[in-house]
Order: structure tokens, then C-alpha cells, then sequence
């Protein structure tokens, strides 16, 4: 019995030696993350629209609350469907912390300075969300899950089902 079957057997989470990803796997990731950050930009925009047009919050507290949330979503549903990881939740989600001790303060700073100089906070937001997609999903897939796909259940299965095929 191979790894990857015995792993599943017993219900852990054994990374696989060195994941090599079809050309169709990594598509489908791309897409899969593409859609799930979209959906967590609209997360955030919607929450952003809220506190900025209802409650007249100042753009930093809006943009940090709305972030914080897309955040945990974007995490969340990219963990488990598009890079399929089983990685220690507290150890993976530092680190996405990490980068965002560094992406948060830089985007809180240019967002407020532009916005201070005259630039529309919805225009401001809109491009710091696609730096965001760009720079987050680097960090998901060379950092955080780089050894760490496909190792939850799916995953496990769908390597097995490929390796059958092989």
C-alpha cells in the first residue's frame, strides 16, 4: 500500500513527497482562487461600502475591519478547495498573519495618503484589492501550502485517483 493510500486509511494528513500539479490542476487552482478572492472581495467592498456610507467611518478603521474579514473567508475556502490542505490551521494561518504585518500597515498607509490627496476611496480600495489577489496568492501557494497540497481528504483522493490513472 502506497503513502498516500495509508495516510487516507488511517485519516492523516501525510504530506505526499513533492506534489507535481497537472497543467490542468494548476488551472483549475488559479481559477478556483481567482473566483473564492473575488468572492472575498466582494466581502470586503460590501462591508467597506457599509461602514464608509452608513456609518461615515474614516477610510483606515473601514478598510482594516472589511480586510480582516475578507481575510478569514479568503483563508478559509482557499485551504480547504483550492490547494486542498490539511496543514496545521494555527501554523498556516500565521504565517498568512506574517504577510499581512507587512501588506496591511503599506496598504493602510498608501490607502489613507491617497485618499487624503484626493484620489475616490472606491478606486483606492479596488487597486489595493488586485495587488492584494496578486501578492496573497503567491504567499498561499509558494509559502504557506507550497508542501501542503492536496493532503485533506480530497486531496488525498483525488492524488489517488490520478495515481491510479497512471
Amino acid at each position: 500500500m502506497n503513502v498516500t493510500a495509508q495516510a487516507q486509511e488511517n485519516g492523516e494528513a501525510e504530506t505526499p513527497a513533492q506534489v507535481r500539479l497537472t497543467k490542468k490542476q494548476n488551472l483549475l487552482q488559479g481559477f478556483k482562487y481567482l473566483l473564492f478572492a473575488t468572492s472575498a472581495g466582494i466581502i470586503q467592498a460590501a462591508s467597506f461600502t457599509l461602514m464608509n456610507e452608513t456609518i461615515r467611518w474614516d477610510y483606515w478603521p473601514s478598510y482594516l475591519i472589511a480586510l480582516t474579514l475578507s481575510v478569514v473567508y479568503n483563508f478559509t475556502v482557499n485551504r480547504k478547495f483550492t490547494f486542498k490542505s490539511a496543514k496545521n490551521v494555527p501554523l498556516a494561518m500565521m504565517q498568512i498573519i506574517a504577510y499581512y504585518i507587512v501588506f496591511t500597515p503599506l496598504s493602510t498607509w498608501w490607502g489613507e495618503a491617497l485618499t487624503k490627496a484626493g484620489w475616490n476611496e472606491y478606486i483606492v480600495l479596488f487597486g489595493t484589492m488586485v495587488i492584494n489577489l496578486i501578492t496573497e496568492f503567491s504567499v498561499y501557494r509558494f509559502i504557506v501550502f507550497r508542501n501542503h497540497m492536496y493532503t485533506n481528504k480530497e486531496g488525498l483522493a483525488e492524488l489517488a485517483k490520478q495515481q491510479s490513472e497512471e
